[in-house]
């Protein structure tokens, strides 16, 4: 059975993170409203959503052939999330303003679309954090693709979140300290979550 009680958090911290599609929805809310902003930002869904279809045949594949395969991708996942917990805290003053010019609201979500699918990170990240909540007694491929809905509905979640803040503090925009506090927490709870799944047995 999938540890949902520790899937749930540790994903939407990932959800959370101030990467660039979120901070296009912050940004986008902050000129154009928080309707538009939400709207927008439902164009990587679709993205995501191929992102993890992809990740879910390959690692169902090799799963099903190898245990030691399971353990092995365990074990480099829990690593890949303390790295990159670490490498947040480390840069949490550097982040990036986006800008859109774009006010069209099909325009906003190919913008979105496109961030997303071009992004290397993505697979990277479904491969290395999925595997952290497997029950290796169960068909890996299920419980996959279950994980793999619930990010996407977590990921929208993350979208309202980042296009309500953006609404409402659009005017200190060009203050870093929202950021980096949020980097901050961010970078936190991924080495929180890589060190328990770690140190768990499933």
């Amino acid at each position: 059975m999938i540890a949902w009680a520790l899937f749930i958090p540790a994903c939407f911290a990932l959800n959370c993170a101030p990467g660039p599609n979120n901070m296009l929805a912050f940004s986008n809310a902050a000129r154009l409203g928080f309707g538009t902003a939400c709207l927008g930002g439902l164009g990587r869904v679709p993205a995501f959503a191929a992102l993890i279809g992809v990740t879910v045949l390959g690692l169902g594949a090799v799963l099903a052939a190898s245990a030691e395969a399971f353990v092995v991708i365990k074990i480099a996942g829990a690593l890949y999330l303390v790295y990159t917990g670490i490498q947040l805290l480390l840069k949490a003053k550097q982040f990036a303003e986006m800008q859109s010019g774009d006010v069209a609201l099909r325009a906003l979500m190919r913008r979105d679309f496109t961030m997303a699918i071009a992004n290397p990170k993505a697979i990277a990240i479904f491969t290395a954090f999925f595997p952290q909540f497997l029950d290796p007694s169960m068909p890996a491929w299920s419980q996959l693709l279950q994980m793999g809905g619930a990010f996407l509905v977590l990921e929208v979640l993350a979208v309202a979140l980042y296009a309500a803040a953006g609404a409402v503090l659009g005017r200190f925009i060009k203050s870093a300290r929202v950021f980096i506090n949020l980097n901050r927490v961010v970078g936190a709870a991924l080495i929180a979550a890589g060190g328990s799944m770690a140190l768990s047995r499933h």
